[in-house]
């Protein structure tokens, strides 16, 4: 349907997971995408999957100067970005009791201030393009207390009062900027591996067990794809959860 056709968009930790099944929805839809992360190889080897209308920065989103480089980098080949997926973040598990001042700060450095630092460039680069839309990758994990991701919860949580932050000040500002956030609950990827091979039979997969508690990254990745589209140009602000009423349930 080419839905983002024209739209530039960055998508952080695009190299696995979420980040790449959306970088190569939003390119099959039209978008020319800026891919950045950590893992080099697997970065390069997906812009090179996608072809031309794709482009690969090295980038920690933590640090300033890095967003500085692939602001750079992306209007150098392609122009004022108006698309922003806040995708790349980290995921440790550990109660409050077991969580260290040094991991509360490293998951912080990662998951709230690589946020912060995309929402402040993303939304310069939007100015100048005339418009834009931010997404932001929290978790149900902001939304409900899960007592074993302290450290996790409170840096999504951070985001998701970010998001709503940067939301109502482009709205006031008469921006045509939108600033959404998602909330996944278990979605498949390696990072969760582990956990799924705890789960008895069918339930670790929504395939085989509309039970089960993980989804897809195509199921997030669809979710972003709206969000980056005209077709959500009057979603602003909003909370949007992926979980298969995880949060919903009372038993």
């Amino acid at each position: 349907m080419q839905r983002v056709t024209g739209k530039i968009a960055v998508v952080t930790g695009a190299a696995a997971g979420v980040g790449r099944s959306t970088a190569l929805l939003l390119a099959r839809e039209g978008a020319r995408v800026v891919l950045t992360d950590l893992n080099e190889d697997a970065g390069r080897a997906l812009a090179g999957e996608i072809g031309e209308q794709a482009l690969f920065v090295r980038h920690d989103i933590a640090e300033e100067e890095d967003w500085r480089t692939v602001m750079s980098a992306a209007d150098e080949r392609f122009g004022a970005i108006n698309v922003l997926v806040n995708n790349a973040g980290v995921c440790v598990s550990a109660s409050i009791e077991d969580t260290s001042l040094e991991l509360w700060r490293r998951l912080h450095r990662i998951n709230a201030d690589g946020v912060f630092l995309g929402c402040k460039y993303g939304l310069e680069a939007m100015k100048r393009a005339g418009a834009g839309s931010i997404v932001n990758m929290s978790s149900t994990a902001a939304l409900g207390g899960m007592s074993s991701l302290a450290a996790y919860s409170g840096s999504k949580g951070s985001v998701t009062a970010l998001t709503r932050s940067v939301a109502a000040h482009c709205k006031f500002s008469g921006y045509r900027i939108r600033c959404n956030s998602v909330h996944p609950g278990g979605i498949a990827t390696a990072m969760t591996e582990d956990i799924r091979a705890t789960i008895e039979g069918a339930a670790a997969s929504f395939n085989t067990d509309p039970r089960s508690g993980f989804c897809d990254p195509e199921d997030v990745a669809d979710l972003v794809l709206f969000l980056a589209s005209d077709e959500s140009r009057f979603i602003n602000g909003v909370e949007l959860r992926v979980d298969n009423a995880l949060l919903s349930a009372c038993i």
